[in-house]
């Protein structure tokens, strides 16, 4: 026995079964994609956090350990590249790519595999122990670092060596091995805290994209076009046909009249000897007046208004606020010592504290990114 609704509209029920299964697996895919995502990110934190490397690591590497030196991971699978062309490559950084791109296996035009064997990366140094020797890179005279976007391949350039040369390794592991490569560059120069920073603000950011379970449809708020095959698009086909014959019709060749109406047409009809009435002189029309409602809105998506043009609706993020802002927002106390972008919390004041871990601390948590 079909199941129906209170109206006893079969139907109905169909329509609102159907749109709930379709809104349930939208939103199960997109939470599923925002996991992930989410756990990657956790993932590579308490791996800056808990990696600090050890000497027991290298126990067992064709490497010897300078005083002081600790391995923090090895690749045992990495190939030594080339570059056919020499380019200046950009200075190293501590950039964290939040979404990274699939890379493919193989390497890029004019690069190209000479030797194979391990990757190193210790505190103090990259090296790769090949087949035919062994290669190493100190972070402190390195010049460029180059993660190719679309594969598996870090370049790099130091001071005494002109030829550019890198490492090309599982396109599986290449992330890891590019993360640890920052962090290892950050502890070189003693800015661990900055990669963790940095992780902190793109998990807060994460965490006000995740997707939000979707409304319950219910049978009454099914429409008749529901049940027309095709649903909007056939109604939409059938009002622009509504449109386009009677269009085709009134541009179509007028009928053939007889011999008699053509001639009857081709008569003159008798001249009238009445003069022309004189025409009224126009009179000037008063131009209207703008009105307020042309002037078009400001566009604040729920944001006081403000001379300095910040709004909730996206945009850029703002570090250095303007002197005004406390004028126009509710800021919370000790506002200016906040190490982050501005952000409105959840009891109504705004912070300069996100993407910190503390951020809107003790007023309910970071409600919205405040943009400009």
């Amino acid at each position: 026995m079909a199941e129906t609704d209170s109206t006893g509209s079969t139907w109905r029920y169909t329509w609102a079964r159907k749109q709930n299964e379709r809104r349930q697996h939208t939103y199960r895919e997109a939470e599923a994609a925002w996991r992930r995502h989410d756990d990657e990110l956790r993932r590579l934190r308490a791996l800056a956090v808990g990696l600090r490397g050890s000497v027991a690591a290298g126990s067992g590497l064709p490497l010897e350990l300078a005083p002081g030196e600790v391995v923090l991971r090895a690749w045992p699978a990495a190939q030594l590249v080339e570059v056919r062309h020499t380019a200046v490559l950009p200075a190293p950084d501590l950039t964290v790519e939040p979404h990274p791109a699939p890379l493919r296996h193989r390497p890029p035009d004019g690069v190209r595999a000479t030797d194979a064997g391990m990757a190193v990366i210790t505190n103090r140094r990259l090296v790769f122990v090949g087949g035919s020797g062994r290669r190493d890179w100190a972070y402190g005279r390195m010049t460029g670092l180059s993660h190719d976007p679309a594969a598996p391949v870090t370049l790099v350039q130091v001071l005494d060596r002109r030829q550019t040369v890198g490492l090309l390794l599982p396109a599986v592991e290449a992330a890891d091995f590019r993360f640890v490569l920052t962090l290892a560059f950050a502890d070189a120069i003693e800015q661990r805290d900055t990669v963790l920073a940095q992780l902190d603000e793109l998990i807060a950011e994460h965490d006000q994209t995740r997707p939000f379970r979707p409304a319950i449809a219910t049978p009454g708020q099914a429409r008749i076009i529901a049940r027309v095959p095709g649903g909007r698009r056939t109604v939409a086909v059938a009002a622009a046909l509504t449109l386009v014959v009677p269009a085709v019709l009134l541009d179509s060749d007028p009928p053939v009249r007889s011999g008699s109406e053509v001639a009857a047409a081709a008569t003159p009809a008798p001249a009238k000897s009445a003069a022309p009435k004189p025409k009224p002189a126009a009179k000037p029309r008063p131009k209207p007046s703008p009105s307020r409602s042309a002037v078009p809105a400001e566009r604040r998506c729920g944001a006081p208004a403000n001379p300095m043009g910040y709004d909730y609706c996206g945009g850029e993020r703002i570090r250095r606020p303007d002197h005004r802002v406390c004028d126009h927002f509710d800021c919370v106390q000790e506002f200016y010592a906040g190490r982050g972008y501005l952000v409105l919390c959840r009891d109504g004041s705004v912070s300069l504290t996100g993407g910190r871990r503390n951020a809107c601390a003790g007023h309910e948590g970071v409600r919205r990114t405040i943009f400009t």
